[in-house]
């Protein structure tokens, strides 16, 4: 079965051309997303329905790391990720922004020593920092992802099932289709992501016994949500979609294309058959640590966090089976620049205008 594409964002490139970039006189707005394993930034003009890149930031800084035997953030990650939002501020300096929205995630919600490191983050790079609910993640993710979920859906679409793999938590969104658009019907933040897993199983993850084990561990998990809203049945009466959005998914249809260095624009929006995206679980299991390194949609940098993000992609998949999964590499930073350029229209939409001059005798 061949992948088909869902259409990504016209107005959302991978990357802005330099040309474009000089050309560039309107608003623009900057997302800034701190996670568990990365810290992403976005910058974006108002274009169309969506927005036109401007800038964009990412960087593994690692800042989970030890939160599961700890509780507490390290001196170590709290530096790393201080570096990179040092980084982020210095962008922010060479091209004013009207508005920049920051957030933090599940580390900084866990952390005993979260606010601490947020009032770091304020005095040393001048950033606010705000711990966003687990409900206004799922929010923004659909925010993000509500336009594949509007194109090439067959008229029998009813539900989605979106999820977001992080670095230390798996966000789960049921939501009911309609021509009005997408609504959250219910949501689940699981304290299990990348990160998290790997901490917890190291290299017994790449095993078979222990790739198997931490699957059925996440299947144990998810069994909560199950049984409240029923997602099993519905997607056996069909009429369910399910999208996913993270590192894990997209690796997946990178494997899964081929590709030999990842694309953005190959990728987000692609529908992957559900038995092509088990054989590329499979072939990535199979690579062992060595592989893994080596592949052009891995690497160094990702290769502790690959295996425990497939299985709870594996998991995902084995209780809710649906015949494809729409691949996002989109989430919360794009939910955001939507969001402030909404507000920012409606805003400027309200502001009353003078009277009419007088016309001249």
């Amino acid at each position: 079965m061949m992948m088909q594409r869902q259409g990504p964002y016209a107005d959302h490139p991978a990357a802005p051309r330099a040309d474009q970039v000089r050309r560039f006189s309107g608003p623009a707005f900057a997302a800034l997303d701190l996670g568990t394993n990365n810290c992403r930034m976005l910058v974006g003009a108002p274009s169309g329905d969506g927005f036109r890149v401007l800038d964009s930031f990412s960087r593994i800084v690692r800042l989970g790391e030890g939160l599961h035997h700890t509780g507490c953030l390290s001196p170590h990650a709290m530096d790393r990720a201080v570096a990179a939002l040092q980084a982020c501020a210095a962008r922010l300096e060479r091209r004013p922004v009207r508005r920049v929205r920051a957030i933090a995630t599940e580390a900084c919600r866990r952390a005993a020593n979260g606010r601490e490191f947020l009032a770091r983050v304020k005095a040393e790079t001048g950033l606010e920092v705000g711990v966003i609910s687990t409900r206004e993640e799922a929010e923004l993710a659909l925010e993000s992802c509500a336009p594949l979920l509007a194109q090439g859906a067959p008229p029998e679409s009813r539900r989605a099932l979106l999820f977001d793999i992080g670095g230390g938590s798996t966000e789960l969104a049921w939501v009911r289709l309609s021509e009005s658009g997408p609504a959250l019907i219910g949501y689940d933040s699981l304290p299990i992501g990348v990160v998290t897993l790997a901490e917890r199983w190291g290299d017994a993850g790449f095993s078979a016994e222990g790739f198997a084990a931490m699957v059925d561990d996440v299947a144990e998990r998810l069994a909560t949500f199950e049984s409240i809203h029923c997602i099993g049945h519905e997607i056996r009466n069909g009429g369910v979609r399910l999208l996913g959005t993270s590192g894990t998914v997209t690796t997946l249809a990178g494997v899964a294309l081929g590709l030999q260095r990842y694309r953005r624009p190959l990728v987000d929006g692609v529908a992957l058959p559900a038995a092509e995206a088990a054989r590329a679980v499979a072939s990535l299991h199979a690579m062992g640590r060595d592989g893994l390194m080596l592949h052009p949609c891995v690497g160094p940098e990702r290769v502790d966090f690959v295996l425990p993000g497939c299985a709870v992609f594996a998991a995902i998949t084995r209780l809710w089976p649906a015949a494809e999964i729409i691949v996002a590499d989109r989430g919360l930073r794009e939910g955001m620049l939507l969001r402030m350029i909404r507000a920012d229209r409606m805003r400027h939409a309200r502001v009353p205008r003078g009277p009419e001059p007088r016309a001249r005798a």
